[in-house]
This record gives C-alpha cells, sequence and structure tokens, in this order.
C-alpha cells in the first residue's frame, strides 16, 4: 500500500523542513510548495491526500489557493498559520478547511490531526454518501438544510441542525459530549460539556414527536437510534 501523499505549503523552509521531516518520519510522502502559485501547480500535476497550507504566502495567498481547491477537490485541507483570530478560523471553516491549527504549534498534535483528517476521508470515500433521513414524519434534507415534523417545517437554530446532522451521520453509534464538542462546535471550542445537553434539549423540543431516537448513554454521551423505519 502506498502511503499517503501530503502537500505542505508554507514559505519559511524552517518550519516546512519540520514538518516534511516529522511527517516523512511517520511514513507519509510529503512535498512541499514555498508560495501559492507553486502550489497550484503541483496541486495540478499530482494528486495528493491531504494538504497543510498556510495563508499568508507569496504570489498567491492562502484563501486564494484554498478557494481554487476546492472549486475541483474535498481533499482534506489543514490550515496551519500564526492567524489565530476568531475570524480567520470562521473564514476558514466557511471556505472549506476540515482543520485549523495556529502556530506556534506542536508537530505531533499536526501530525494527529492529520492522521484524523486522512481517516475521515478514507472513511467517507468507503461508505455511500447520505442525502439525507426519513423516519416516519421526521425529514431530513442535508443539501437544503431543511427539516419537516410530520409535513411542517420544523425551526432549527443552525447549531441544532449541526448537531442532528452529526448524530445521524453516526446513527447507531455511542458519542461522548467531547466527540460532539469537537465535531459540532469546533477542535478548539473550549466550553462547557452541558452545552451538548443543553442543545440536546433543545433539539428534542424541535422535533417533538421524534424526540426519542435521540437517545441519552448514562456517564457518556448520546446517540441517534431510529430503530425500524416506516
Amino acid at each position: 500500500m502506498e502511503p499517503a501523499k501530503i502537500l505542505i505549503v508554507e514559505d519559511d523552509a524552517d518550519i516546512s523542513d519540520i514538518v516534511k521531516e516529522y511527517l516523512g518520519a511517520a511514513g507519509l510522502e510529503v512535498i512541499g510548495a514555498c508560495d501559492g502559485e507553486e502550489a497550484l501547480r503541483f496541486f495540478s500535476d499530482h494528486s495528493f491526500d491531504a494538504v497543510v497550507l498556510d495563508i499568508m504566502l507569496p504570489k498567491i495567498d492562502g484563501w486564494r489557493v484554498l478557494r481554487k481547491i476546492r472549486e475541483t477537490s474535498m481533499v482534506p485541507v489543514i490550515i496551519l498559520s500564526a492567524r489565530g483570530e476568531e475570524y480567520d478560523r470562521l473564514k476558514g471553516f466557511d471556505l472549506g478547511v476540515d482543520d485549523y491549527v495556529v502556530k506556534p504549534f506542536s508537530p505531533k498534535e499536526l501530525l494527529a490531526r492529520v492522521r484524523v483528517a486522512l481517516r475521515r476521508n478514507e472513511s467517507a470515500g468507503k461508505k455511500p454518501e447520505l442525502t439525507g433521513f426519513e423516519f416516519n414524519g421526521l425529514s431530513v434534507d442535508f443539501a437544503s438544510r431543511n427539516v419537516t415534523v410530520d409535513g411542517e417545517k420544523a425551526r432549527l437554530t443552525r447549531r441544532e441542525y449541526d448537531l442532528l446532522e452529526y448524530l445521524i451521520r453516526n446513527e447507531g453509534i455511542v458519542l461522548s459530549r467531547e466527540n460532539i464538542l469537537e465535531a459540532v462546535w469546533g477542535f478548539d471550542y473550549y466550553g462547557d460539556t452541558r452545552t451538548v445537553d443543553t442543545h440536546v434539549k433543545m433539539l428534542r423540543e424541535s422535533i417533538g414527536p421524534y424526540r426519542d431516537i435521540l437517545v441519552t448513554v448514562w456517564g457518556t454521551g448520546y446517540k441517534l437510534e431510529a430503530g425500524d423505519r416506516r
């Protein structure tokens, strides 16, 4: 089996060398680009399994590189940047990044995040893509983010919807509060895990008669269990 191929886009040669050395020692094949123009050229000439991308780059900045990548590919992209403000992180996620690492960083943590992104992408490729969910009178359409309950449109908050979709995509799997926080609120969210309990309660109220599909697993977290479909 060939090693996963990673593109690291970083204009700081010392940082690039550290990342290439660390990821390479873990058995990954790493190619480095020192500016946005070179990154896009490499991306068009090679098939990559993940991209580690700086924002502040010569010639073409990281945001523009990300937009160009997303025009043709859903390859996992991890931002590695000194710009750690909330605005930048939110902009990255809005543009489709899979993770966001702020400098100074731990190479060990970066490697862990790259591996998570690779596993997630591999799992997605093995399963048919879900387009929605139907359970009796509850209907969820992922493309439009519409939820209907017995023919009536449910008014979910953005976070309630994200929580519901995450539980649906992991139907039958027990998810800890920490798992849910990381997936729905983001890796860098530092709020209390009781936030999850509050939103599950709100979501149950929003889906009314179908609240019982959201199962509490005491001492652990939650799972979605729809049982027989009609």
